[in-house]
């Protein structure tokens, strides 16, 4: 990224220009019949301050058999890593899972370890190992699928190559989980056209950042980011021709 310009951006939002420490937020949705949980986090294994979940669940009366659905965004070390309890069974082992057929098929590859760079190789090692696990209680969908009822996908790639956000709709309400397809509440929003070290396929992500915002601008539509701060919830508005501004709920 330019470092100038970068720069400006990052005094502006008060963020170091060494190290970002990102929220963590995983999104819980329940419709009277269901209760879903969209990824799982990281367990401890991945980030000391991260991989709280449980604890998470607790603060709202439920603990992790009560999860009937478990619906993946992606499957990097914070939003799956956090499947498989100190046993390495599955922890919501009365849930469904989900995962885009994309997405699957990408980490579930054999190849997958030995392209996708020494640097994340251990991210395919990490989810294969998983996915592993939940291969017989696992179903694939694809880009506009209904899920659920009131949960649609929405094919958000090059963060990973099959990254999926969703559409929560029930009557005239609606808000859209996007995962890490806006990954930051700087940068993604006043710049959406640079490309991100974070992505594995720059441009693509690119193109997918730009199409969110400007639907979530248009349509007023509430945001639920994965790293966006305060919980992470929120509404998307313009900020002159091409950047957009972060408004928390």
């Amino acid at each position: 990224m330019p470092k100038s310009d970068l720069s400006k951006i990052l005094t502006e939002f008060a963020v170091s220009p060494d190290r970002l420490t990102p929220e963590c937020n995983l999104a819980l949705y329940r419709d009277g019949q269901n209760t879903v949980l969209f990824d799982v986090g990281s367990g401890p294994d991945f980030m000391p301050t991260a991989g709280t979940v449980v604890d998470s669940l607790a603060a709202v009366g439920l603990a992790p058999d009560d999860i009937t659905h478990v619906i993946f965004t992606h499957a990097h070390p914070d939003h799956i890593w956090g499947l498989l309890d100190e046993f390495d069974e599955p922890l919501f082992y009365n849930a469904t899972y989900f995962m885009g057929r994309k997405e699957w098929d990408y980490w579930w590859n054999p190849e997958t370890v030995q392209s996708i760079g020494e640097a994340r190789a251990a991210f395919a090692v990490g989810a294969k190992r998983r996915m592993m696990a939940i291969e017989g209680a696992v179903e694939l969908f694809e880009d506009g699928q209904e899920i659920l009822p009131g949960v649609a996908a929405l094919s958000t790639p090059g963060h990973t190559p099959g990254h999926m956000a969703f559409e929560l709709r029930q009557g005239n309400n609606a808000a859209l989980i996007v995962g890490d397809a806006i990954g930051n509440h700087h940068v993604a929003f006043r710049r959406p056209d640079w490309q991100s070290g974070s992505d594995q396929d720059g441009p693509l992500a690119v193109k997918s950042r730009k199409m969110l915002l400007d639907r979530l601008a248009a349509e007023h539509i509430p945001v639920i980011g994965f790293h966006l701060p305060d919980g992470g919830m929120g509404r998307v508005a313009r900020d002159g021709s091409s950047g957009y501004q972060f408004i928390t709920a």
